[in-house]
């Protein structure tokens, strides 16, 4: 029996009293949060967060979301919370994610459309050194070792010779210090296809509870070079310089066009080796094999950019020459492992 369900219609139905006429899931996430979607008696719909203690803590949630409310995004209204037992009812921005709807007719409009919204984070979030936590070197680190750890220990069996392991060390220290050396604001920190909904306004934004005070491009990269879609090179660049030229005029940074380029880069082979790492690890602690088939796409952006920069160079040729061709031999599995 799903104990954390009963619990949660009991919370809906007796102690906010709603008349539900039928509760579904909605959504699950790389988290232990889960979301259902409740059809009330008039035909309108809620959202409901699951998020178990002591795994997830949903006062992040809840804290953040009335922050980007009040500069204007289009955010979950939270209406109701029991913050002790994880239980948040939320208004329901739809159903369709950005996943779904983008093509090569839809995509300039709808990128377009999330490309202002991040701007309007990152210009007019109030504080965020003080409001939200540092991606500093620590985390910065913390997550470059789920690449290591994970994928190529744990997932691939890899053993690094020590040359290999010299090369990545000095890889991962240049992608800290371009992190570090952008100008730092508010960080969604999964600003991507399946995070952003078409709604209208358009986007609705989801997932934003782990954000943090941290680099310019994290999110632009996250979003134009998305895990779960890919688009071809010269539609990125068009993408990103435009939101250059709209940052500089927002006055969030004074860096030229190589500058920027080279941090948006630096700032992908970062989040694309640590997505690659949460992959690896959502299989083999949690029992979620349906991230790994998206592995190879996100390290083909690790490839592609270090090819563009010498000190990631040999960093690109270990993983084109040794991981990709060991994750073709690793079949991709169904259930956990025994």
């Amino acid at each position: 029996m799903d104990q954390r369900l009963a619990l949660l219609r009991q919370w809906v139905a007796g102690t906010l009293d709603l008349p539900v006429a039928d509760i579904a899931p909605a959504s699950a996430d790389a988290s232990f949060r889960r979301y259902f979607r409740l059809r009330l008696a008039d035909g309108t719909t809620r959202i409901v967060m699951d998020a178990p203690p002591p795994q997830e803590d949903c006062r992040p949630f809840i804290r953040i979301a009335g922050w980007l409310g009040g500069l204007g995004l289009h955010v979950p209204q939270v209406l109701a919370a029991d913050e002790a037992r994880g239980f948040v009812l939320l208004s329901d921005l739809g159903t369709r994610t950005y996943l779904e709807a983008l093509d090569g007719d839809s995509a300039d409009a709808l990128y377009g459309d999330a490309l202002d919204a991040l701007l309007v984070l990152q210009r007019d979030f109030p504080d965020p050194g003080g409001r939200l936590p540092p991606y500093d070197e620590d985390l910065l680190r913390e997550e470059l070792d789920l690449f290591t750890r994970w994928l190529l220990a744990r997932h691939l069996g890899l053993e690094l010779p020590a040359p290999v392991r010299r090369t990545m060390e000095a890889a991962f220290d240049a992608l800290v210090a371009n992190a570090l050396d952008q100008p730092q604001v508010a960080v969604h920190r999964d600003y991507h296809s399946r995070n952003l909904m078409v709604s209208a306004p358009n986007p609705g934004i989801l997932d934003f509870q782990d954000a943090v005070c941290g680099p310019l491009t994290y999110d632009l990269v996250s979003l134009l070079r998305d895990c779960y879609i890919r688009w071809p090179a010269e539609r990125v660049a068009a993408w990103r310089d435009d939101y250059h030229r709209r940052a500089r005029e927002a006055g969030l940074t004074t860096a030229g066009t190589d500058t920027f380029r080279r941090w948006f880069d630096l700032m992908g082979v970062q989040r694309h080796l640590k997505a690659a790492g949460i992959f690896a690890r959502l299989w083999h602690r949690d029992g979620k094999p349906g991230y790994l088939p998206d592995v190879p796409r996100t390290l083909g952006y690790v490839v592609e950019a270090a090819r563009e920069h010498e000190v990631l160079r040999g960093l690109g040729r270990f993983v084109e020459e040794t991981v990709l061709p060991a994750l073709e031999t690793v079949p991709v599995p169904r259930e956990r492992p025994a």
